[in-house]
């Protein structure tokens, strides 16, 4: 990889706290009964990654691999539609569920190339290894959404947490959630820091095969970063949280269109990844980053307007059949690997198939609201994979994002007149854009209003409607009221993990002197201090 120059080494750094604060009583939860989503899954996982949910094998690919996994897909797509015209589905109440993706630094805040080893230490079947060395991800189990179901995933996030935290510092290593690591220097995700696993060496083979040439990185905000590179490393950068939602068939398509609408407002309002080697960028530069780094495309078949792998998508859906018919549409496959499992066999004899090539291939094309299909105890449902949102900056936060979007969706996807028949989809991708480029500084449109500030509209239109929607989900007030407090503060003190970072770097370069690597590793440093007490971040004073 070829770019700007690099940070040198810091001091160490003092020790840390333990990663929770004291817990309230009203965070207290009983035994988790919900089978989990994650394991018997095997479409890809994470949002900010490329990780594909199974192992697989050192191997070659051939055409004949080729033709043989487009017809399998076929058939696999064929079943699918046969199982949605026949209500083959789980109808059971929604559930919920979470990932976090999460990166490793050492004592200086630096990164910190161990997952290996720590996965080892926390032995835990919960959490997995990323794209990086120096990324992590905890799976957390799903359950309905009601009462006190997200005080439960909260209470379930900090302990894993903290039980990780504590076996990571046997390292010398530490837990950040954070988009991008202020710290990372481009040499740190060279091909050298990608993790051992054989899925990922054959996915960037895959990559470049298909491209032909090196990947070019140019982002322009309030500096600007060229770059160009030989890898998918520099992907492993991004760090997302993902928040699933378990629909029926017939309502998927409103829960898809209502996710889409509302993406660009979840942006800004959660925005933490405002630097990238060394650079101040978007406020979540990690959108454009992962689009970037993943991207299949010469500059030849941009023109020809060939859609990109990570992708918003180009109109509202009827069905959940309308995404994964696209996906074998337009996209060839990158890992063309084939089961056994004969999908017509086992839906005629009454059992449901795990449509493995749909499923994987699926995991290849990184839409940021993703469609999943996944078997549990035997029976098939539907999610929608909602992945736009950064890591961090602490578990309130993270649970205040996820009240904020469960409650909105379960609105926007009720209304006798929906949302996406009142805004064009164009609007809704550039509402993305917008987000992601200016934080909780950007102008979005919404209908009604026109174009009007983020904080604005959330605060008028939008945080009404995330309350009644989790008033509609059966959620305890007190929950939602606290939650949903985070965001109305985070508008109206203008706060976000990606404001709090670039104030205090300007602070320390613009008052202090301090050069710009190192200021950005004091702050990291101070960011997961702060990080370690759960205190959302729009009450965080700068340093």
């Amino acid at each position: 990889m070829k770019g700007d120059g690099e940070a040198g080494g810091a001091p160490e750094a003092s020790g840390r706290r333990p990663f929770t604060a004291p817990i309230r009583s009203d965070l207290v939860i009983g035994p988790v009964t919900c089978e989990s989503w994650v394991a018997p899954c095997p479409e890809a996982r994470h949002a900010g990654g490329v990780g594909l949910g199974r192992d697989v094998p050192a191997i070659s690919v051939s055409q004949q691999d080729r033709r043989a996994y487009r017809e399998k897909v076929r058939s696999c797509l064929d079943v699918f539609a046969r199982m949605l015209r026949e209500s083959r589905f789980d109808s059971e109440p929604s559930q919920v569920g979470l990932e976090i993706e999460l990166n490793l630094v050492d004592e200086a805040g630096l990164p910190s190339m161990k997952n290996a080893e720590v996965l080892g230490a926390i032995a835990d079947p919960s959490w997995a290894s990323e794209l990086g060395q120096f990324n992590l991800e905890i799976n957390v189990p799903p359950r309905p959404l009601a009462a006190d179901a997200l005080a439960q995933l909260e209470r379930k996030v900090r302990a894993s947490l903290d039980h990780a935290e504590s076996r990571a510092c046997q390292a010398g290593t530490h837990l950040a959630m954070i988009g991008i690591l202020p710290t990372l220097r481009q040499s740190d995700v060279g091909e050298q820091a990608m993790s051992a696993n054989p899925r990922y060496r054959l996915l960037n083979e895959q990559i470049f095969a298909a491209r032909g040439e090196e990947m070019t990185i140019w982002i322009e905000g309030a500096e600007r970063l060229l770059t160009h590179i030989d890898t998918i490393t520099p992907e492993a950068a991004c760090t997302s949280v993902q928040l699933h939602l378990q629909v029926s068939p017939e309502a998927f398509g409103s829960y898809w269109n209502a996710a889409q609408a509302v993406a660009g407002v979840q942006v800004a309002v959660a925005a933490n990844s405002p630097f990238l080697f060394g650079r101040e960028l978007w406020r979540e530069t990690r959108l454009t980053l992962f689009e970037q780094a993943t991207d299949t495309r010469p500059d030849e078949l941009k023109e020809q307007g060939v859609r990109p792998r990570v992708w918003f998508g180009e109109r509202w859906i009827t069905s959940v059949f309308d995404l994964f018919e696209e996906n074998l549409r337009y996209f060839p496959a990158l890992l063309p690997l084939c089961e056994d499992e004969d999908p017509v066999a086992v839906l005629d004899g009454g059992k449901a198939p795990q449509l493995a090539e749909l499923t994987l291939h699926n995991g290849t094309i990184y839409r940021w609201n993703r469609p999943v299909y996944a078997v549990v105890e035997g029976r098939p449902h539907l999610r929608v994979e909602n992945r736009v949102l950064p890591a961090g900056p602490t578990v309130t936060d993270i649970m205040a994002n996820a009240a904020f979007y469960y409650g909105i969706v379960r609105v926007l996807a009720e209304a006798e007149r929906p949302v996406w028949t009142q805004m064009s989809f164009a609007a809704a991708a550039e509402n993305l854009a917008q987000g992601g480029r200016y934080g909780i500084d950007a102008k979005l449109y919404w209908p009604g209003l026109g174009e009007v500030p983020v904080t604005e509209l959330v605060l008028r239109r939008l945080l009404p409607m995330a309350a009644e929607g989790l008033r509609r989900w059966g959620v305890h007030a007190g929950d939602a009221k606290r939650l949903l407090g985070v965001i109305e503060q985070r508008c109206l003190t203008g706060r976000t993990g990606a404001t709090w970072q670039t104030d205090v770097v300007h602070a320390l370069c613009d008052d202090g002197g301090t050069g710009r690597q190192e200021a950005l590793r004091l702050m990291t440093q101070a960011y997961i201090d702060r990080m370690q007490t759960n205190e959302p971040c729009h009450s965080w004073p700068s340093v």
